[in-house]
């Protein structure tokens, strides 16, 4: 049982930390979600989205990051 108290503790630290990320990153107006070829439609009372170029940026930012940290590993 200490393992998975660990395990949550520590799950919930990484859940704040993207919290506190992603309200940073939203203070500072970046248009993700609105990028051009992401997809939004609205209807009266819905809405869907489909953010294709932003989660194509993450992606990239994200391997480039894991990347260089692996290559600084070695």
């Amino acid at each position: 049982m200490p393992d998975l108290g660990r395990m949550l503790i520590f799950l919930g630290l990484v859940l704040i930390f993207l919290g506190a990320l992603i309200f940073g990153l939203n203070r500072l107006h970046l248009p993700l979600g609105r990028l051009p070829g992401d997809i939004n439609w609205r209807g009266r009372g819905w809405s869907i989205s489909f953010p294709l170029v932003t989660s194509m940026l993450v992606s990239m930012v994200l391997s480039l990051l894991l990347w260089v940290i692996g290559r600084m590993r070695h």
